[in-house]
């Protein structure tokens, strides 16, 4: 009864705020005019020609769909007849599942988790089996899809310790959810261990592993590589700064400084997570007095140029390929960071700041195996390049033991892969 009446107030409360969201997603759009567009998605109005009874799989934004791609690609192997629906939430996502996977798939936003947006969404596409990812768990639209008869899956699993101690003030409400599942897949056994701690059903929890291990260089990244490397000379040497976000910039342009000056060779590479700040970190760039470039002028590297700012989009992974030291933006704040495995699959040595808290297991086999530097203050970082630029045995030895944990932990797709086709 209690569960009942939580998921009821639940309802309740979207319900009530759906115009909130909206008018929120309306506010947003004027920065980031994609959030006004494909709005009836949001509302659950999609698209007739969508073809129905198949597999809806959900990833919320750029980095979960980037760790499926593995996955996704032995899906649409084994079940080709199946109509294999993917959704984001962000513009980003749903750029990034357009360009990975194209007409393969069929693609929208998920809708608010409102009961009649949800009820909408599910009567037009009748999944058979609902595969969520890491930390998407939305109440309503798991209780309206098992009372429709859908299979559901929840793959990567990933809960925080923060998030534990959140979702447990709404226990009455999770705890179902959660045992809604016909399985729950986590990425590490600490995580394994939050999923029970919030009353997950031993039986329906298993650890199989992350999926972000099983990433690999493709022919459209290679190509995306040789297309770059046409804009860079052959003599300069890449520091890359990747996935930046507010702040990440400002301490690799003061880190850059006394670097400039010592090799006159490296190339600082901004790569921002968000598109909407493109033009802002161009400028702030050219502000600490740098001779700037971006990406999309399309045009070589000055050989006067300091700093080249990657204002595009999927180019993170060919860029990585191309870079000589690599710096994981996000990682200097309280944004928890972003996956240090991309570059790690090229051999490339990784510095990152002291909140990598998205990634604690991994970080943890990277620094048992010495695949990654951590520095506890942005200070360190200038001097912490300069040694590994100097030091051309540490540089290959980092970039190397990284590249061994990627392989060591790959496997996760192919055993999520068994779960849904046993469900299937």
């Amino acid at each position: 009864m209690k569960a009942f009446i939580s998921l009821l107030l639940y309802r309740v409360v979207f319900l009530l705020l759906l115009p909130v969201l909206l008018v929120a997603l309306l506010i947003r759009s004027k920065n980031h005019p994609e959030y006004r567009q494909r709005l009836g998605e949001r509302l659950g109005f999609i698209d007739n020609k969508f073809n129905k009874n198949g597999i809806v799989l959900h990833a919320a934004s750029v980095g979960e769909v980037l760790a499926l791609k593995a996955f996704v690609e032995k899906v649409l192997k084994r079940f080709p007849e199946l109509p294999l629906t993917i959704t984001t939430f962000t513009p980003t996502g749903s750029a990034q599942v357009k360009k990975l996977f194209g007409d393969r798939v069929q693609h929208c936003y998920l809708p608010i988790d409102s009961i009649f947006c949800t009820h909408l969404f599910l009567a037009r596409l009748s999944p058979k089996v609902m595969v969520f990812m890491e930390t998407e768990i939305w109440p309503n639209l798991i209780a309206q899809s098992k009372s429709r008869g859908a299979k559901l899956l929840l793959i990567n699993g990933r809960l925080s310790n923060k998030s534990v101690k959140s979702y447990a003030k709404l226990s009455a409400l999770i705890t179902p959810a959660l045992n809604a599942f016909n399985k729950v897949l986590t990425q590490s056994e600490v995580n394994h261990d939050n999923f029970l701690s919030l009353g997950c059903n031993e039986e329906l929890c298993e650890l199989v592993g992350n999926l972000k291990f099983d990433i690999a260089v493709n022919n459209d990244v290679l190509d995306k590589k040789n297309e770059l490397s046409q804009y860079v000379p052959s003599d300069r040497k890449l520091w890359v700064v990747a996935s930046t976000h507010q702040g990440d910039e400002s301490i690799a342009l003061n880190a850059f400084k006394a670097l400039n000056k010592e090799y006159p060779e490296l190339l600082l590479v901004i790569v921002p997570r968000h598109p909407e700040r493109f033009n802002d970190i161009a400028e702030l760039s050219q502000s600490f007095g740098y001779a700037t470039q971006k990406r999309s002028s399309n045009t070589p590297i000055d050989n006067n140029t300091s700093v080249w700012v990657l204002d595009s989009l999927g180019e993170l992974m060919a860029m990585c390929a191309l870079a000589h030291i690599v710096t994981m933006g996000g990682s200097f704040s309280n944004i928890g960071g972003h996956n240090p495995l991309e570059p790690a699959l090229f051999k490339k040595p990784v510095i990152v700041g002291n909140d990598m808290s998205n990634f604690t297991e991994i970080m943890q086999q990277l620094l048992a195996n010495n695949g990654v530097i951590q520095i506890a203050d942005a200070n360190l970082l200038s001097e912490t390049v300069a040694s590994l630029y100097n030091n051309t045995q540490q540089l290959n030895s980092v970039g190397e033991n990284a590249y061994a944990v990627v392989l060591q932990n790959q496997g996760a797709s192919d055993k999520t892969l068994a779960h849904l086709a046993a469900l299937l």
